[in-house]
């Protein structure tokens, strides 16, 4: 079987992605590592920064593995920067919530971030990284 001329741009469009998905992990680790945080748990951060979710619906949203997910929370928990609430909708599954030390070291990730992506995105237009934003979604 052979590839039609747009599966193949496709590929190479996935391909593109996998690699920035590691460029990013690796960035987001050193945009973090001062502040005490992984880009694992960052994301994690990130996905309960204005709402408190049960493991599944972080897991869901991010599309990452619930178990995955469930493995960060914990240490999470351990580390002080999220609290485990009682979930009026579920008797079992907690809602995540940031911790007040999470929320300070959220806060301090998302400023780095900004620094970052207002420095790297300042040779394209809003019209390019928008074209990009809608064919990935």
């Amino acid at each position: 079987m052979k590839y039609t001329d747009t599966g193949s741009s496709f590929t190479n469009l996935l391909l593109e992605v996998f690699r920035f998905n590691g460029e990013l992990l690796t960035e987001g680790d050193r945009i973090t590592a001062d502040i005490g945080i992984t880009s694992a748990r960052w994301q994690v951060m990130g996905t309960i920064d204005d709402r408190s979710l049960p493991v599944p619906h972080i897991a869901r949203e991010m599309g990452l593995t619930r178990q995955g997910v469930q493995r960060t929370v914990n240490i999470l928990e351990k580390e002080g920067l999220i609290e485990l609430q009682v979930n009026p909708h579920h008797k079992t599954a907690k809602l995540v919530c940031l911790s007040p030390e999470g929320r300070r070291r959220l806060d301090l990730a998302k400023e780095a971030q900004i620094n970052w992506a207002n420095t790297i995105s300042k040779n394209y237009s809003v019209d390019d990284l928008e074209t990009a934003f809608h064919v990935i979604q």
